[in-house]
């Protein structure tokens, strides 16, 4: 009888563990000790990963979001010490990025254009910002290892939305500035892709919402922030971006080729403007002879014939350029980066049949990730890291994140925009980055405090090592530029 009800527990036991939930703790965090060295200076760090809870307005946790939070040690007064608040986009999408690519501490095993190499890992970033500002990257709902909590909330209503992810994430912020005792520091917020709808609506819900103000916003390969575009205007903004992808590709004249690709550019978008533009308002009205010109230098700027654009009555949509430019080769380019290459089934059709560089990235972040928290920071779980999470339906009503940035900059003179992108980008186009940077500042009163930057890569301009550190040093300036001057009030 004693025998059986041993055996019994041990059965009951067994059923339990094996029934639990799979959950994170909402409130935890594993600290580990690191070095790194940075411009030729060897430092120590540490490494804060946790998951800090999100509540609703009673002070009920609905959420837990996961972080990682890197400290330079040694500084013994943070009160000047900027910080560096990261997010990605998707929506969806988790901090994995920016995080072992670009700013971090740690950066991909991958070639010097940014391909992947077996074994997977990670090894030392020369070029990481930690030498002079601290950083926390931060998993939005669903992404990484955060996760709803309250089963019962209305996600799509309190998480997924512009305006929703924008509420509770400044909420979000609040306390971790608070837990940190970062009040009176600097402080940045760094976006990527639809992180940069996300930081454009942070940064003046933080000030307005939650009284904290910054110094800086960093957008990195930005979307068009809820900046109208439609019709002509984003036809024509399409060429510049054309132009460079085919460049990259060897695909346009022997003369275009021959130049610089920044000359080539400068020449493009002087005719986008100038004359492209004006052309595609008249729509099917144009003048035949005005037509055929125009059908000409698109052809001649684009690396694509006569025929398809003159089939797409001038408006060659992204999807069909990737598809339509190497298609004598065989060949698909990728969306976010055009300098990749795909394979499709059907050498016909009207976009490729999948991202190309999405998938060689995914092919060596995911091994990384998974194994530096686990290995490196020592957070380990069986909770899945959602590379892409599920967030959708998400709302997109009511997006002026652009005009929020806006006012935010027009409310606080200290703080300064610079936007990033690269020329090879198809998803969110390096012109159409200038044209939102144009269009933000209607009144051109704060023109000297926005700033843009492209570099010879893509979406993740980061991941060819000549841009990762530049775009590197340009963040690293904005952040020397905008320190707080001892005395020195926020007043026009």
């Amino acid at each position: 009888m004693f025998r059986n009800g041993i055996i019994l527990w041990v059965v009951i036991c067994v059923v339990n563990l094996t029934a639990q939930d799979l959950a994170l703790p909402t409130d935890t965090i594993v600290t580990t000790r690191h070095s790194v060295t940075v411009k030729g200076v060897k430092f120590n760090y540490t490494a804060e990963t946790g998951t800090q809870p999100v509540w609703n307005e009673d002070g009920h946790v609905t959420a837990s979001l996961f972080y990682t939070y890197y400290t330079r040690d040694g500084i013994t007064d943070k009160s000047s010490r900027p910080l560096v608040i990261s997010f990605n986009g998707g929506p969806g999408s988790a901090s994995v990025w920016m995080h072992l690519a670009y700013t971090g501490p740690r950066i991909l095993n991958i070639d010097d254009e940014g391909f992947p190499i077996q074994p997977y890992g990670v090894k030392e970033n020369p070029y990481s910002i930690l030498d002079i500002a601290d950083i926390v990257f931060v998993n939005p709902v669903n992404t990484g290892y955060s996760r709803i909590i309250d089963k019962e909330v209305d996600a799509k209503k309190v998480f997924f939305g512009v305006n929703a992810d924008i509420k509770y994430l400044a909420e979000w912020i609040n306390t971790f500035v608070t837990r940190k005792n970062r009040w009176t520091c600097p402080k940045y917020l760094i976006g990527e892709s639809y992180g940069t709808t996300r930081v454009s609506g942070l940064a003046l819900a933080l000030q307005n919402q939650q009284w904290m103000y910054l110094n800086g916003v960093i957008l990195v390969s930005p979307t068009g922030l809820g900046i109208k575009r439609d019709g002509p205007v984003m036809a024509a903004n399409r060429l510049p971006y054309f132009a460079a992808a085919a460049w990259y590709q060897n695909a346009l004249s022997a003369e275009l080729q021959s130049r610089d690709l920044i000359d080539v550019l400068n020449e493009v978008e002087e005719y986008s403007i100038k004359t492209l533009l004006p052309a595609m308002v008249k729509g099917g009205f144009l003048d035949e002879e005005e037509r055929k010109k125009a059908i000409a230098k698109m052809s001649y700027y684009s690396g694509l014939s006569e025929i398809s654009i003159a089939q797409n009555n001038m408006d060659v949509s992204t999807s069909f350029f990737w598809k339509d430019l190497l298609r004598d080769k065989g060949l698909t380019i990728g969306r976010l980066d055009s300098r990749y290459l795909g394979i499709d089934k059907r050498d016909a059709g009207d976009r490729p049949d999948y991202n190309s560089e999405l998938t060689s990235w995914l092919h060596s972040f995911t091994p990384a990730i998974n194994f530096y928290l686990r290995e490196h920071l020592n957070f380990k779980t069986d909770i899945k890291y959602n590379m892409f999470g599920p967030v959708r339906p998400w709302d997109r009503s009511g997006d002026r994140t652009g005009d929020n940035l806006r006012q935010a900059m027009a409310q606080n003179p200290y703080l300064h925009v610079l936007v990033q992108s690269g020329y090879f980008d198809g998803a969110t186009t390096y012109f159409n980055a200038k044209y939102s940077m144009w269009q933000l500042d209607p009144s051109g009163k704060m023109k000297d405090r926005l700033n843009f930057r492209g570099y010879r890569s893509g979406h993740m301009m980061y991941l060819r090592t000549e841009d990762l550190k530049t775009a590197n040093e340009d963040i690293r300036a904005l952040i020397l530029k905008t320190l707080p001057g001892k005395g020195v009030p926020a007043k026009y």
